[in-house]
């Protein structure tokens, strides 16, 4: 009988191991891949999130030569205009007072990783309107504190869910890990579980 083949999900984030976990692909190894997160001069929010799903990729394929690895990005962008990730609450209540009754969108980068090094990728563009939020709308996500650490400074799969108006595109792309686009790359480059 064969060995079936090591999964990897080169990323930190216990949404996306929740999310893979949901479609019954359990990784063997979850292990992050720091990388440069800034945007380069005139970078677009799409060829960031690839650049960035690649480089995390490539590190833990490098580390894992004989795994499949699946990385991920998620770059929140208004037009052009690209929001950081939140790293403080002064940043979680800028960004919800940009994103206030406007639309915007989310671009995941997912790249998987062949044995080998064959690697696919893909970008996932969703599109998210929220409502006019008041002040203290506002305030009340900042204390909850679950925007830190969250590109754009929200999380859709929390108390934002019930800022957001519309979601057109992958829900699963917003909260991290696009899952149609993840197991249709794995299967692709010829991941079996059996």
């Amino acid at each position: 009988m064969p060995t079936p083949p090591i999964l990897v999900l080169a990323s930190a984030s216990p949404r996306r191991l929740d999310l893979l976990r949901q479609i019954g692909l359990a990784p063997d190894l979850v292990e992050a891949s720091e990388v440069d997160e800034a945007p380069h001069r005139d970078e677009t929010p799409r060829r960031l999130a690839l650049r960035l799903a690649a480089a995390k990729g490539a590190c833990a394929a490098a580390r894992h030569p004989d795994a499949y690895v699946v990385a991920a990005d998620t770059v929140v962008a208004l037009g052009r205009r690209i929001l950081p990730k939140a790293e403080t609450e002064q940043e979680v209540a800028d960004c919800l007072a940009l994103l206030s009754g406007r639309a915007h969108h989310v671009l995941t980068g997912v790249s998987v990783t062949a044995p080998g090094g064959r690697t696919a990728a893909r970008v996932v563009d969703s599109r998210v309107r929220f409502k006019r939020l008041t002040a203290s709308e506002i305030s009340a996500y900042v204390a909850a504190g679950e925007g830190i650490g969250k590109a754009g400074g929200y999380a859709i799969q929390g108390r934002a869910g019930a800022l957001a108006i519309s979601l057109s595109g992958s829900y699963s792309g917003v909260v991290g890990l696009p899952l149609y686009e993840t197991a249709n790359l794995l299967a692709g480059l010829g991941f079996r579980r059996p």
